[in-house]
């Protein structure tokens, strides 16, 4: 096992200090090798050290910019400073170096729904999906986006793809309930779903503000 894969070990199992160590040998051993620093750059992340990490990260795309794994650490900082445009730009970047994975589609489907442009996240969370069809949470991001563009039908497929894959979630079962009422206005429908919501999960408060307001409603109508 060479040293990065010991390093990133040493991550895996919450050793920061020696994982810091252990990339601080790959670069002094290998100054030009963009690895060391993706990697020295991912332990200052996880220490929310994010200029650091910007660094070394940067670091990383100047000794070759050809290198998808630092572009995608790039776009997760970037993400985690909520600086959502870049974060697309340099997912987007990644993609462009082959990176083709669930992950870095599924990053680039969150930033755009961050920035509230859902139409541009649909192909990324689709694409996340495809490659990895058991991934519940992609799914279930999908189907939000698709049911804020009003394409309710497969919102409805995909929430319950969701729900075959994390049972019991209330977020999908809220979301439910929520599309039928926008797209047929079924409010006993609604009713239910919110209700399986609040069983799964009590706290849930949209579910819960869901379910009052459709209860008042026979009093708003006399």
């Amino acid at each position: 096992m060479d040293k990065n894969q010991v390093g990133i070990k040493y991550m895996q199992e919450g050793k920061l200090e020696e994982a810091v160590k252990m990339f601080t040998e790959v670069i002094e051993e290998n100054p030009s090798d963009p690895v060391g620093y993706i990697n020295f750059g991912n332990v200052l992340l996880s220490l929310d050290d994010f200029d650091r990490a910007e660094q070394f990260y940067k670091r990383a795309i100047e000794l070759d910019d050809h290198v998808p794994a630092a572009y995608y650490s790039l776009g997760n900082l970037y993400f985690e400073l909520e600086r959502y445009e870049d974060a697309a730009n340099a997912f987007k970047e990644a993609t462009t170096e082959g990176m083709e994975n669930s992950d870095v589609f599924f990053m680039l489907g969150l930033s755009f729904t961050k920035m509230d442009q859902n139409a541009l996240a649909l192909p990324y969370f689709l694409r996340s999906v495809e490659l990895n069809e058991e991934d519940g949470e992609a799914v279930f991001q999908y189907a939000i986006a698709l049911a804020k563009e009003g394409v309710y039908e497969e919102a409805v497929t995909q929430l319950e793809r969701t729900l075959m894959l994390k049972p019991g979630d209330a977020d999908a079962l809220y979301n439910l309930g929520a599309v039928y009422l926008a797209w047929q206005g079924d409010l006993k429908l609604g009713e239910e779903y919110f209700e399986q919501a609040l069983q799964s999960e009590p706290e849930h408060l949209l579910a819960q503000n869901a379910l009052d307001a459709i209860r008042e409603l026979p009093n708003d109508t006399e």
